[in-house]
């Protein structure tokens, strides 16, 4: 399954997606309130720093060979 976030322009493309969704192609849900920005806001305002570029870089790359070592 694939989960795309889509800005509807038009009112018609409304009615497109409730019709594949009637013919249980898609399935459509509103968006939650917590989107990850909101979430990143959160846990930075408990954090007495914020974490250098750098620092953030260096975690996904410590994460990313231990996930492929396990391979």
């Amino acid at each position: 399954m694939t989960t795309l976030q889509i800005d509807i322009l038009n009112p018609k493309a409304t009615r497109l997606l409730k019709d594949l969704a009637a013919l249980d192609l898609i399935a459509i849900r509103q968006a939650g309130s917590d989107n990850f920005q909101q979430i990143i806001n959160k846990l930075r305002a408990h954090s007495d720093e914020v974490p250098s570029l750098e620092e953030i870089t260096a975690e996904v790359e410590s994460v990313r060979v231990e996930r492929h070592a396990g391979k």
